[in-house]
């Protein structure tokens, strides 16, 4: 532990690889940067290799695999395998397109440990709706793929407006396809889902009815299936402690290299971006202002600088105070001390149900990718 400033700083646990933002799929809650096809060159292989190499050292021992879709790097075999020899535990978190029988065998032989397999519904229509392809056929295999290969499986599903109604379905689809977990995950409103968000926000009543589906399911699966359910901030009291606090033990290197405290820090303004190219990960991890920023609580304002519950939520999420309020700094809006809360209250009154699933009669802004794919730069050996 290294004291940083009035904050005495752990070792990160857990590093989020996201390797491409590049993506065959176009869902409409997707977390990635709205401006994404801005970002620089990926990291190329070595870059990568080195980026393990030292998180390892510094503590890290789980590693997630994601993008866009991380098997849209060729090279995904080759980290799998040098993480693999580091000692992380790995986990692939994955959309199935590309994961044919004969990548799988590749990934398991290189020491992937875990496979997370998105879906976006469990019928067609709204599966290939919402991330706008025809890939539930193709999920449905993949998902086959996977427990023959003899994987823990997670499946996963994002839940909102269009799909809550369908969550026993969502359920038994697991169940069927021998998914050990299923996280029910409703959408945090980030990326393109904030621009979706008036679409996609359940109503208060759509939300009880889900609650009471799970807690139905669960004691009729029992062990067959662990399911998760996260309830979305909008509908709480309190927030979250978000990453389970700024900089505390998770890490985020995007594409292009910047290592942020979570998936949507770098569209905090005036601040500079750490980048894994120009600054050892542990002096990113420990001295930079980034990561600095929002770390224990001596940043807060006022209500949380008096709150008795600071040490619990540690002000909830900064990226969620700085869409809605405009400044970082700000009681996270979600939790209803915060003089912003009415933002949060109005969304969710304003929530109501739009007719129709098709392009034409929902105006859902889905994720784009740029006219020309950016070229993978040249692997290292």
């Amino acid at each position: 532990m290294i004291t940083s400033g009035s904050t005495a700083t752990g070792p990160c646990y857990w590093l989020l690889a996201e390797l491409t933002y590049r993506c065959p799929l176009h869902c409409a809650f997707c977390y990635n940067p709205v401006d994404y096809s801005q970002v620089g060159r990926e990291l190329d292989t070595a870059t990568w290799l080195s980026v393990l190499e030292q998180a390892r050292a510094m503590g890290a021992v789980q590693l997630g695999l994601s993008g866009g879709e991380p098997l849209l790097r060729p090279d995904l075999e080759e980290i799998v395998a040098h993480a693999h020899e580091l000692g992380f535990y790995i986990n692939l978190l994955t959309s199935g397109v590309g994961l044919t029988e004969v990548r799988l065998a590749a990934l398991k032989a290189a020491g992937l440990d875990h496979i997370q397999l998105s879906f976006q519904d469990s019928t067609r229509e709204l599966n290939d709706f919402l991330s706008n392809t025809r890939t539930f056929e193709l999920k449905q295999k993949v998902a086959r793929l996977i427990k023959e290969a003899g994987y823990p499986m997670v499946m996963n599903c994002v839940m909102h407006r269009y799909n809550l109604p369908h969550i026993e379905q969502i359920m038994d689809m697991a169940v069927s396809m021998g998914a050990e977990y299923l996280e029910l995950a409703n959408t945090q409103y980030y990326g393109w889902a904030m621009k979706n968000r008036h679409l996609l926000l359940p109503t208060s009543e759509q939300l009880q009815a889900a609650e009471a589906v799970v807690q139905r399911k669960r004691q009729q699966i029992g062990k067959a299936c662990e399911v998760l359910f996260v309830v979305p901030d909008y509908f709480e009291q309190r927030p979250k402690r978000c990453m389970n606090g700024w900089g505390n033990v998770f890490l985020v290197v995007a594409p292009d290299g910047v290592a942020l405290p979570c998936h949507a820090a770098r569209d905090i303004p005036n601040i500079e971006f750490p980048n894994v190219q120009q600054q050892p990960l542990q002096s990113i991890w420990y001295d930079s202002p980034l990561f600095n920023k929002y770390r224990g609580t001596d940043w807060m304002q006022e209500p949380c600088r008096s709150c008795p519950e600071q040490a619990q939520d540690l002000g909830g999420c900064r990226c969620q105070a700085l869409m809605l309020t405009g400044d970082a700094s700000n009681a996270d809006p979600v939790c209803s001390k915060s003089s912003y809360h009415p933002l949060i209250r109005a969304a969710v009154e304003q929530a109501r149900p739009v007719p129709g699933l098709t392009k034409q009669d929902v105006p859902m802004v889905f994720r784009s990718n740029p006219e020309r794919e950016r070229v993978l730069p040249k692997q290292s050996n």
